[in-house]
């Protein structure tokens, strides 16, 4: 298995399982002279983390990070930073009975068929336990982009068919973490809720949407012709467990729009170059313009459902499985830092290769 690192100059590979002895990673690249806030860290794996809400996975995990590496007086030394969180509360037995068994819609099928077996304890590497890494890496990017003036946030725009329809600069996006579900519109919060606990309560899943913003990204990062940043911002988003779906700026639905109603057109604001509107999300040509950086991602139901479903076993055999343990009904709330964490990862990687292409 390859393809476990991510990233160019700032590169981060990520190892572990569910139900392994623990998650971690290593960091090669991260800028030497970063103060490493550990509260602001452990705080981002809190966002992420089980058990932290009654509409999420009822596992309790603490996820206390543990850095080996790479920092020294509260530093970053510019040498790789090796980190581990270590499993405390795997229920393995609970996947006892699906040890022979595919899970529809999960990586069962597809791993034994590529590797010839695979770790049916909460699926091994492919389990979104390990986020961790992610988050980790993303928060020590987020200290280094925060030197920068640079700002991420992501909220839960949609589940299910409860969804937010105004403009992201109507919402007062400081009530994101005021929400279990991390919506900032009240209302449209508590309906969301109410829906994930209705089908939690029956044992079947729902999914939705993420919006992410990014607000004071520098003009000029991302690269033709194959380096573009939404390029770059897409893939990050598409291997995070479970997305189906990421569109920046008014995406899809720009679609039914002419070019006159699309155009973003310059203006010159206080001597420095601006755009009326924003309808290219804040990158054009593939490369930042100043402008705040806008895309959301659509994540699917949760492919672990605690109700009977027909599958099949490793010998080729029609069966029903129901899957026991401890799940998400929706994985939004979770998924918020982890495409926070993603975004910031990728942001600082192309930050320092622009300037290592430019004088």
């Amino acid at each position: 298995m390859f393809n476990n690192t991510f990233g160019n100059l700032f590169r981060i590979t990520t190892f572990g399982e569910s139900h392994g002895a623990g998650i971690g990673g290593v960091i090669d690249g991260f800028p030497a002279g970063v103060e490493i806030d550990f509260d602001f860290i452990q705080s981002e794996l809190a966002r992420r983390k089980p058990g932290q809400s009654k509409i999420t996975t009822d596992r309790k995990e603490e996820d206390k990070v543990e850095f080996l590496s790479g920092i020294f007086e509260g530093k970053s030394t510019g040498a790789p930073i090796g980190f581990v969180v270590r499993n405390t509360n795997q229920h393995s037995n609970d996947y006892d009975n699906i040890r022979n068994l595919y899970r529809p819609s999960h990586a069962d099928y597809t791993y034994t068929q590529k590797y010839g077996l695979r770790d049916h304890r909460g699926g091994g590497r492919s389990s979104a336990r390990e986020t961790i890494s992610r988050c980790v890496g993303g928060a020590l990017a987020k200290l280094a982009l925060n030197k920068l003036g640079v700002k991420i946030r992501a909220y839960t725009s949609q589940v299910g068919p409860i969804c937010l329809k105004k403009d992201y600069k109507l919402y007062n996006l400081d009530l994101i973490e005021n929400s279990i579900v991390r919506c900032p519109d009240p209302e449209k919060s508590q309906e969301m809720e109410t829906l994930i606990a209705a089908v939690k309560e029956v044992g079947d899943t729902v999914g939705g949407v993420i919006t992410c913003v990014i607000e004071g990204c520098p003009v000029g990062l991302g690269q033709p012709v194959f380096g573009k940043l939404h390029a770059a911002l897409g893939s990050a988003m598409l291997s995070i467990n479970a997305v189906k779906g990421f569109e920046y700026g008014e995406g899809f639905e720009g679609t039914t729009q002419k070019g006159s109603e699309q155009n973003d057109l310059f203006y010159n604001q206080n001597g420095h170059v601006s755009t009326r509107t924003n309808h290219s999300g804040g990158i054009q040509g593939g490369i930042s313009n100043g402008q705040d950086i806008y895309f959301r991602v659509a994540f699917k139901p949760v492919a672990t459902l605690l109700m009977e479903q027909p599958t099949v076993n490793a010998q080729n055999q029609d069966t029903v499985i129901k899957a026991r343990g401890r799940h998400d009904p929706c994985v939004l709330p979770r998924a918020v830092p982890i495409v926070e964490a993603m975004a910031a990862m990728t942001l600082l990687d192309y930050y320092l290769m622009n300037k290592a292409t430019t004088l």
